[in-house]
């Protein structure tokens, strides 16, 4: 189902940049910090944030779909900003961007790129920009070996070794799209909003289908989780960070998962771009 921007929300969002260039424009004062404008382009949402070297100010996400170069031109114009710190995967998107910069330097996050840890893998050009910079950003704010689970349009699992490497992960359909599909290929089922079930046996149509998606796919979690560390974590501590929209909902009852970090993939962005102003 393809996600939009409501008009209410399109007014909220111009509002709560504008308080983030704002909260920004202190880095301006100290002596030659530089200031960040950080775009993660995911398939259904675009999240945008103003950064300092040391801190995120406030974000706000936009449907990828709404996604244009004029948003970014009028934050750009307003913010002073040094450099654009992208993470894409939908590279039609990735023409609004340089439409939005102008003159100003993109770094387009990549396994070229800085990262703080090494990548280890077959195809490196085939893993995902998000990927790379929830890596990155788990190996520095959290440490290594380290589980990164990220509830977007699909759920990935990545996954940094004891020796600070990238080494892969793992792919399964996203909790929204599971239960979109079910909505949109039977004839009698409702479209489901998705929170806690109150009990495993539904009383009702809504109450099956929403104990079956939330209690179902925390089993898919789980079983997934146990897998990856039978197969390379057999011993010691690995360091399991969710984020993402349903991280919060899925990860409240599962003990496999230390901490629910929202903005891993922004600092991601944060600290790669730390990593590679200086050789820009």
């Amino acid at each position: 189902m393809r996600q939009r921007t409501t008009a209410s929300e399109a007014v909220c969002l111009r509002g709560e940049l504008d308080e983030a260039r704002r909260s920004v424009s202190a880095c301006r004062t100290v002596g030659h910090s530089i200031c960040y404008l950080l775009v993660d382009i995911s398939n259904s949402f675009t999240k945008v944030a103003l950064a300092s070297r040391k801190r995120i100010a406030q974000r706000k996400r936009v449907a990828t779909a709404d996604f244009t170069a004029n948003f970014l031109k009028n934050l750009i114009k307003r913010g002073g900003i040094d450099l654009v710190v992208v993470s894409s995967v939908v590279p039609k998107k990735n023409r609004e961007i340089r439409k939005a910069a102008g003159k100003i330097k993109i770094l387009w996050l990549s396994w070229h790129s800085r990262l703080g840890v090494g990548v280890d893998y077959p195809r490196p050009s085939s893993i995902g920009a998000d990927r790379l910079a929830n890596a990155a950003a788990v190996a520095a704010l959290y440490g290594s070996p380290a589980i990164v689970v990220d509830f977007g349009t699909a759920v990935t699992f990545d996954i940094v070794s004891g020796q600070n490497n990238y080494v892969g992960g793992v792919i399964a359909p996203g909790l929204e799209a599971m239960t979109n599909f079910l909505y949109q290929r039977t004839a009698l089922l409702p479209q489901l909003s998705l929170r806690e079930p109150r009990r495993a046996i539904g009383r009702s149509t809504i109450e099956a289908m929403r104990a079956g998606a939330v209690l179902g796919y925390r089993g898919l979690v789980r079983e997934i989780i146990k897998r990856i560390k039978m197969e390379r974590f057999r011993s010691g501590k690995v360091h399991v960070i969710a984020t993402g929209g349903y991280a919060e909902l899925i990860a409240a009852r599962l003990p496999e998962i230390d901490k629910v970090h929202r903005d891993l993939t922004l600092e991601g962005l944060r600290i790669v771009a730390n990593l590679n102003s200086l050789v820009l």
